[in-house]
């Protein structure tokens, strides 16, 4: 197998793991953040992200990755801040909204939807606002994709979930297109660096509303040392996997490694059924029936083979 193919497999599995974590992390009772403020600290650690730069400066034995470097960033713009911001936005509401979801719903149900329902989403946002070209596949893809959360959402989803995933989804794909819209007038480099500061400067903001102040300090403060690790070791293994994400894009094909998005909830639904019996219920399954565990396995195969043909 290419190397870069088991990059962005490992990109998957890690983000499998990062996706379990988060479902723990939002249900668990014990003294970890709630929602509203796990994704005030997500949005703070994201730019933590920024020390990917420093790896332009290590010699790496692997002249085809081009590392983002700091000579690239610039002073940004008013726009450069505008797209940074609103892109930061758009990802807060996505997470606030999946999270919560997480709160009621299993892991293997909630991120193939909202995977599913931003995928579609992307793509028509960036054909109407963007004047992206579709794919040859893309009805077929798109099928597949609304077969597969027609079959997770039905009779598994109470209305409030359903419309928290949809609103994830829209939202994350919002945060998507805002993104290549900032790559529209600025460099890579300059649009990470900048977008990252914009993702901890609007967490900043949220602790300039008192109500949102009170609440992050409150939880914060009562989440504890072993909680606060365990935020901070699941963000890590999210930057990793990002990382191993853009060395798999530089190294190989990267509609491949896109479509590879969809192995995410094969691992997703494989970890947390070994995790239902093994480890504490909040990481798990909670529907491990045998026609449980096939329904789940129809949909994740029909989503999965949907981000396949809409990629390629």
């Amino acid at each position: 197998m290419a190397s870069w193919l088991i990059l962005a497999v490992a990109a998957q599995f890690f983000g499998a793991l990062v996706a379990l974590l988060d479902k723990y992390i939002v249900t668990n009772e014990r003294a970890l953040p709630r929602p509203f403020v796990y994704a005030f600290a997500t949005c703070l650690f994201s730019g933590a992200s920024i020390l990917v730069f420093l790896l332009s400066s290590i010699p790496i034995p692997l002249p085809e990755v081009d590392f983002p470097s700091f000579a690239n960033v610039e002073p940004p713009s008013l726009t450069v801040l505008a797209f940074s911001f609103l892109a930061a936005y758009t990802f807060f509401g996505a997470l606030v909204s999946m999270f919560t979801a997480l709160r009621t719903s299993d892991a293997s149900d909630v991120v193939p939807v909202v995977g599913a329902v931003s995928a579609l989403s992307t793509f028509a946002f960036g054909y109407f606002f963007l004047g992206a070209s579709l794919t040859p596949n893309f009805l077929a893809g798109v099928l597949l994709l609304a077969v597969g959360t027609f079959f997770v959402s039905h009779l598994r989803f109470t209305w409030k979930t359903a419309l928290l995933t949809i609103h994830a989804g829209i939202f994350f794909a919002f945060h998507y297109v805002t993104f290549k819209g900032l790559l529209s007038v600025t460099s890579f480099d300059n649009a990470f660096f900048w977008s990252r500061i914009g993702f901890v400067g609007f967490a900043l903001t949220l602790l300039l509303i008192p109500e949102y102040f009170e609440k992050i300090m409150k939880q914060t403060a009562s989440t504890g040392k072993r909680g606060g690790a365990l935020v901070i070791f699941n963000k890590v293994l999210a930057g990793i996997a990002s990382i191993l994400i853009l060395k798999a894009t530089a190294l190989g094909d990267a509609a491949v490694v896109q479509a590879l998005g969809g192995l995410q909830f094969v691992f997703i639904l494989i970890l947390g059924l070994l995790f239902s019996s093994r480890m504490h219920k909040d990481l798990g399954e909670k529907h491990t029936t045998v026609m449980e565990v096939v329904h789940k396995a129809v949909f994740v195969s029909i989503i999965t083979l949907g981000f396949f043909v809409l990629f390629r």
